[in-house]
């Protein structure tokens, strides 16, 4: 956890208090852009590209763009969980591979900062919210290039919900309202908590959308990989997660799980680290990944198809 000197808080508190007046509530957005799920028109996707949870472990999602895009290997469905969520929104929107690998070498920490980091309590999220509004230039989720679908848990009964329309980023930040750390989102009298809560890979969910194909990607930790004396919150949200993930593995045609190694971090090494690492992951796999596609007889896009998106 961050730690920040007394003045530091001090100061966060100042700016929180000046600004707060400016920052919008979910109550001011539209009905109309409210995040949502209907029925999509026309036909059932072929390939559905799944992103997991992992907070800043989805990096390495980067890397396994970077092998599908070269491949020419392109969804015709995005879904997301938690930070897969956040990944999955800016792909959907256009950001090819290498734009993201950019802005993950661009993006820092200060970029989400709330006061609540440092005062203990919960963050808004909204940081987050306007992040990727800003990188989809404040597109809804229906008007993003790939149909794209966040899902987020009930709070009230643990219920997974898909948001196929409306708001982007709130779609996105109720996918990733991780509990404890940020506050629950509520969104048409309803509150709504992490994707990861209900489903870290939300597989099942890109089925029941009819994708003849699903390719799901997961970057949680290998639970053969905990180090002696992890903390027991950890040991069990990773059980919790691996034992999530298991009951939907069966129902994707492939799943990727490259070891980015047990520890996540935020610097630029770590970044880059874990994308070369899903990146290498990715490229060994491909064998399997072109199998399961001929085996359904979906062709792979060219990559210059891809490239003139």
């Amino acid at each position: 956890m961050m730690r920040f000197s007394p003045w530091v808080r001090a100061a966060a508190l100042l700016v929180a208090s000046l600004f707060a007046a400016c920052n919008l509530g979910d109550s001011d957005i539209p009905a109309e852009r409210l995040p949502r799920f209907e029925p999509a028109p026309g036909a059932a996707p072929q390939i559905a590209l799944v992103f997991g949870s992992g907070g800043p472990r989805g990096f390495a999602h980067i890397g396994v763009l970077k092998v599908l895009e070269a491949e020419g290997i392109k969804p015709d469905l995005v879904v997301g969980s938690s930070v897969g969520a956040m990944v999955g929104a800016l792909y959907a929107s256009g950001m090819q591979a290498k734009a993201l690998e950019q802005l993950a070498m661009e993006i820092s920490v200060l970029d989400f900062f709330e006061v609540g980091f440092v005062t203990g309590g919960p963050a808004t999220g909204r940081t987050i919210q306007n992040f990727v509004n800003s990188r989809v230039a404040n597109v809804p989720i229906e008007r993003l290039k790939t149909p794209f679908v966040a899902v987020a848990t009930r709070a009230r009964d643990g219920e997974l919900v898909l948001f196929n329309r409306g708001d982007t980023g709130l779609a996105v930040r109720a996918s990733g309202a991780t509990p404890g750390r940020f506050e629950s989102v509520r969104i048409g009298g309803e509150a709504y908590v992490d994707g990861d809560e209900a489903s870290p890979v939300p597989i099942r969910a890109a089925r029941k959308l009819g994708a003849r194909i699903v390719i799901a990607i997961d970057v949680s930790a290998y639970e053969k990989d905990t180090p002696a004396g992890a903390p027991a919150e950890w040991v069990n949200k990773d059980a919790k997660r691996a034992k999530l993930v298991a009951l939907e593995a069966k129902d994707a045609d492939i799943l990727l799980h490259p070891n980015i190694g047990y520890y996540a971090g935020h610097d630029e090494a770590y970044r880059r680290r874990v994308i070369a690492l899903a990146e290498a992951y990715t490229r060994a796999k491909m064998p399997e990944i072109r199998a399961a596609l001929g085996a359904q007889r979906v062709t792979a896009r060219s990559p210059e198809g891809v490239a003139s998106r």
